[in-house]
């Protein structure tokens, strides 16, 4: 019993971890995705990642 415990918090912390760091962006997309958005096309994984780099470099990237 105590092993799936230490499991199931080993898989809470890593969940945690790519939540904190970003890297479960593209699964949460998809998840969106299907929940808002059926109709139309997913972006491939690549795709997402291109889109979100034009959409965190674009604009105005200074304080002043």
């Amino acid at each position: 019993m105590k092993s799936s415990g230490l499991t199931r918090a080993l898989a809470l912390a890593w969940r945690w971890l790519r939540s904190a760091t970003g890297d479960d962006a593209y699964d949460r997309y998809v998840e969106h995705h299907g929940a808002c958005h059926a109709g139309d096309r997913l972006l491939t994984r690549a795709e997402y990642y291109d889109e979100s780099q034009r959409r965190k470099w674009s604009g105005v990237s200074r304080c002043c």
